[in-house]
């Protein structure tokens, strides 16, 4: 098999990124004079829920007993997570959310060796952008082939929807690819879509199930040893399928 593409999640994947998510999600429920509060035992169990807008809705609906939800509720949560996405690139913009090991050196090297990159994630265009300008330049959109991102398939992780988007946008089958996801839920959406899945986990995805993943990495900064168990080849210009 030859590979033509990496498709990376981001948030967990690309960086360690939940817990800066949980802290601006506090923060937006602050200033809307909410006495919300995320803890880590908490937001791991709405990181079962992808998406900003659906973690608040299901926490609303799972989590808050006697909650009278507003009128407008879908605007007011819209309001909270666009509130919440200023404070989270506040602080990728202070230089608080670096790129996970390993990261930049595959991306620098794939280009290098001819593979195509691309994005496949649930987060929104903004957060994407916010972080990867900061990790990998103002010119990080020329990295990548195909971005989806955000809401522009109507399922999120789990389901396959912006996998097969991505494959789409690439033109490629998904044997021609393979994925790098930290979740299970990120699993089980690329495996639905037939790619090909290497998982790097982090601390709120560790024990979570992995059944079908090709090989578990702590991160990559052992990249020898991801490139020996995905197939790709290291040679002076990088890497090849």
């Amino acid at each position: 098999m030859t590979i033509k593409a990496i498709i990376f999640d981001v948030d967990g994947t690309l960086a360690d990124t939940e817990d800066a998510h949980r802290i601006a999600f506090n923060k937006a429920f602050a200033e809307n004079k909410l006495d919300w509060n995320w803890d880590v035992a908490l937001y791991d169990k709405l990181l079962k829920v992808t998406g900003g807008k659906e973690r608040i809705k299901y926490f609303v609906g799972s989590f808050l007993t006697g909650y009278t939800k507003p009128e407008n509720f879908d605007d007011f949560v819209k309001h909270l997570h666009l509130v919440k996405t200023g404070h989270y690139t506040a602080m990728l913009a202070d230089g608080h959310i670096p790129l996970r090991p390993g990261i930049k050196q595959l991306i620098n090297e794939a280009r290098a060796g001819g593979l195509r990159l691309a994005i496949a994630t649930t987060t929104s265009p903004e957060n994407v952008s916010a972080l990867l300008e900061v990790g990998l330049g103002k010119n990080w959109e020329s990295y990548f082939a195909s971005v989806g991102c955000g809401d522009i398939v109507p399922h999120k992780k789990p389901a396959p929807d912006i996998y097969n988007w991505v494959l789409n946008d690439l033109s490629l089958d998904a044997a021609d690819c393979i994925a790098i996801e930290d979740s299970e839920n990120g699993l089980r959406s690329s495996l639905a879509a037939g790619v090909k899945t290497f998982i790097t986990i982090n601390h709120y995805t560790r024990k979570q199930n992995f059944t079908g993943a090709s090989a578990v990495f702590e991160d990559l900064s052992d990249l020898a040893r991801f490139y020996q168990a995905s197939g790709l080849a290291l040679s002076k210009s990088g890497i090849s399928g």
